[in-house]
């Protein structure tokens, strides 16, 4: 975590890292973060759908990977397409993963998070009122949003593995 700020303005910053991070990698007070729920998650169970028609653990972490960089790129007023992945939103993965293959994509995950977090830390705060080109919010609610939105589908995954029967 970085070092704490002496400024409102500059508190306002550390909360957002502090749910982003909460919401992902560090403990909780709800309960299992984004990457609590996928600890034990093996490639198997990654893929595992209890309907044809409904997402598999493997395309939520993929789907939450895609959205840290694309809130990142919305607040940074970077272009589209520098994702590692082709698509956007909701990817298909192959009906099978290897180990290999779904540890890529945990690392995926992570990687999104990392540079999530560190656009977050250098962003001025000035700017956690604007809203961005393309956008109907405001920085400061689309950073606070992929926090919900990593709890949400941390629920999701617990739902998918209790399921799943593990």
């Amino acid at each position: 975590m970085s070092k704490q700020r002496t400024t409102v303005g500059d508190a306002s910053i550390d909360l957002l890292l502090h749910l982003i991070d909460e919401a992902y990698d560090r403990k909780a007070w709800h309960g299992p973060n984004l990457r609590g729920a996928l600890r034990t998650v093996d490639a198997a169970q990654a893929t595992w759908r209890p309907h044809a028609r409904r997402h598999c653990i493997a395309e939520i972490a993929v789907h939450c990977a895609y959205w840290k960089y694309a809130a990142r790129r919305r607040f940074r007023g970077e272009k589209r397409g520098a994702f590692p992945l082709a698509g956007s939103n909701w990817f298909k993965v192959p009906p099978r993963l290897s180990a290999q293959e779904w540890r890529g994509y945990l690392a995926l995950l992570d990687e999104q998070h990392r540079a999530l977090r560190a656009a977050v830390e250098s962003l001025p705060v000035r700017r956690l009122s604007e809203v961005p080109k393309g956008a109907r919010i405001t920085n400061r609610t689309l950073i606070a949003g992929i926090a919900a939105h990593d709890v949400y589908h941390a629920g999701q995954i617990r739902l998918l593995k209790s399921l799943h029967g593990g």
